[in-house]
């Protein structure tokens, strides 16, 4: 089955670029709401899973024991752009356990931001592992490694307890096994797992609308998702798509992206969970898709969903700043 035509850009009045996906919106039941494309092709969710990957480091109690901020956890679900801010965040929550950046296992990585990556090298500074996107989710997996009492190091591999809490908690808001021959390792060494993209959604549905979850997980769900949406800068960072999307719905909507064109969103008061795929993991193409699907989902004319819709409808400048073209929905998403 090939995935739909869902994102075009336009040079000039011609059609210079197409973009192929798959959208899964689905309720806590697994009910699909909007299916388009081949939603059960297993796809890796990537990065864009962060704030499920985050439930254990809350329901455990490490980040109450380490006395982790609402930025913190923001951090822990976070692919950051490396901004000043987001180093000191990343060095707090590591002297909080009483480690250091010695002990960050994702790899040295330049800033995602241009600005803070300009300043690094005029500085002569090599990159630090702190400086990867996933670094705060890092420090995450390390806090909770100290609160269990295990060997913090070679957190990243898949036997490890702390990737073993993770696993099960997936397993379970997903409803699909996160099986060894569908394990990839993602780029910060952490493993990843490709499952449909229904179950990806599903997984954000119950995360939105704390179903399939006892009381302790379904606190720990609202706790990270309150501390998303009241702090997106820390998710990801200055002129970001995720981070704009939350700003611009004004807490009634997570949203994360993924490496290859990955996207998801948590709306609870729908109690919906997004989840897309851009088949050629073009990162322009999945932030059209998921400003455009979250903006449908909301009540037309909804002041919020109209800011989010605009985020989707992307200019293509040259380098005079010239508007020469457009990001814009196709076919079944337009």
């Amino acid at each position: 089955m090939a995935n739909p035509v869902l994102v075009e850009v336009t040079r000039g009045n011609r059609v210079e670029s197409r973009h192929r996906g798959a959208i899964a919106v689905v309720d806590a039941d697994g009910n699909p709401v909007k299916a388009i494309g081949d939603i059960d092709m297993p796809v890796f969710p990537r990065s864009a899973i962060k704030a499920l990957q985050a439930l254990p480091l809350v329901e455990s109690g490490a980040a109450d024991k380490y006395r982790f901020e609402d930025n913190e956890l923001a951090l822990a679900c976070s692919s950051h752009s490396g901004e000043a801010g987001h180093i000191a965040a990343v060095n707090a929550m590591l002297g909080k356990i009483g480690l250091d950046e010695g002990a960050l296992e994702c790899g040295c990585q330049r800033p995602m931001n241009e600005n803070a990556s300009l300043a690094l090298a005029e500085q002569q500074q090599k990159p630090l592992a702190s400086h990867n996107n996933c670094s705060g989710k890092h420090a995450g997996f390390l806090c909770l490694a100290c609160h269990m009492g295990v060997d913090h190091k070679g957190y990243v591999h898949r036997d490890h307890a702390v990737q073993r809490e993770v696993r099960g908690v997936l397993e379970n808001l997903m409803g699909a096994a996160h099986a060894e021959d569908h394990c990839g390792t993602d780029g910060c060494s952490i493993p990843t797992y490709a499952v449909p993209l229904r179950s990806i959604a599903l997984g954000f549905a119950r995360f939105a609308g704390r179903t399939a979850m006892g009381p302790n997980r379904a606190k720990a769900a609202e706790r990270i998702y309150n501390a998303c949406v009241t702090n997106p800068w820390y998710v990801a960072g200055t002129d970001r798509a995720c981070t704009r999307i939350m700003e611009a719905g004004k807490g009634r909507v997570l949203a994360k992206n993924g490496a290859e064109g990955v996207f998801c969103a948590a709306i609870p008061e729908l109690g919906l969970g997004v989840a897309i795929k851009c088949d050629d993991g073009t990162t322009r193409a999945a932030e059209t898709i998921a400003a455009t699907v979250i903006s449908s989902l909301l009540p037309k004319g909804d002041e919020q969903g109209n800011a989010i819709r605009d985020i989707g409808r992307q200019k293509v400048e040259n380098w005079n700043d010239i508007k020469v073209g457009d990001v814009r929905p196709a076919g079944a998403l337009s």
